[in-house]
């Protein structure tokens, strides 16, 4: 399976993939038929992929209520233009694994699958974790050693004995709690990352939703993403200097 581990590599990094991994889903079974149901836990692996947002976009997060561009360009170039580029990417991979006789799931990269829970089908995250590309941050969002949580993810679900590329990171954050301290609702309640628990405690969705339709009602579509801005894993990754 080298030659397809690698063909599927390839594909992915000539679309504009940034991170690319393999992750075994076997151990997180359960987790993952809890949040999306029999059929995503059906598969034991994920081909997992991430595109790196534009540092000089993030950067401005802070101004974005004052200047309405900063969220026009934050939306669009590192939202809804990432997220089809990601899109894209998994149809491919599906296309070529269902061609080599495997079963396959692409994933859409940012899709609301259950409304009372505010979560998707399958957690990108968890794949990418799994998959050894960082770890499980305070803001809930996945930390990778280059970047931080600059990165958008997508999945590709099959049953194709992949080699899986890692095992889930150690997690980094200590004592930093800047993401937790930014968050205009406060939704997120500062504990650390634990496998299995339920991410309620660690992040309250509702106050996010209502965070965003308040916003939304006053300016139009609008962004937040100062939980992605404020990590220094990000921000130390942008001024080229090691991360903490």
């Amino acid at each position: 399976m080298d030659g397809l581990d690698r063909r599927l590599e390839e594909i992915a990094r000539e679309m504009g993939a940034d991170f690319f991994g393999v992750a075994d889903l076997v151990p997180l079974r359960e987790e993952i038929r809890r949040q999306g149901g029999d059929e995503v836990a059906s598969y034991p692996r994920a081909v997992s992929f991430g595109i790196r947002l534009l540092d000089s976009i993030v950067d401005r997060l802070p101004e974005r209520l004052e200047e309405p561009a900063v969220s026009v360009n934050y939306l669009n170039h590192c939202y809804d233009t990432v997220n089809t580029r990601l899109d894209l990417i998994a149809s491919r991979l599906g296309g070529v694994l269902q061609q080599e006789g495997h079963r396959v799931l692409p994933l859409p990269s940012s899709e609301r699958h259950d409304s009372v829970r505010i979560c998707a089908q399958f957690s990108h995250k968890l794949a990418a974790r799994q998959a050894g590309m960082g770890w499980i941050g305070k803001s809930c969002l996945l930390v990778t050693p280059e970047a931080g949580p600059r990165v958008r993810w997508n999945s590709v679900l099959t049953d194709a004995p992949l080699a899986p590329t890692g095992s889930p990171m150690e997690e980094k954050c200590g004592k930093c709690s800047e993401c937790v301290e930014t968050c205009p609702p406060g939704a997120f309640t500062g504990r650390a990352f634990i496998e299995g628990e339920p991410r309620e405690a660690r992040y309250d969705a509702r106050k996010c939703e209502r965070y965003f339709q308040s916003m939304n009602a006053a300016k139009g579509r609008a962004a937040c993403g100062l939980c992605l801005y404020a990590c220094p894993f990000g921000r130390s990754a942008r001024r080229g200097r090691p991360a903490p």
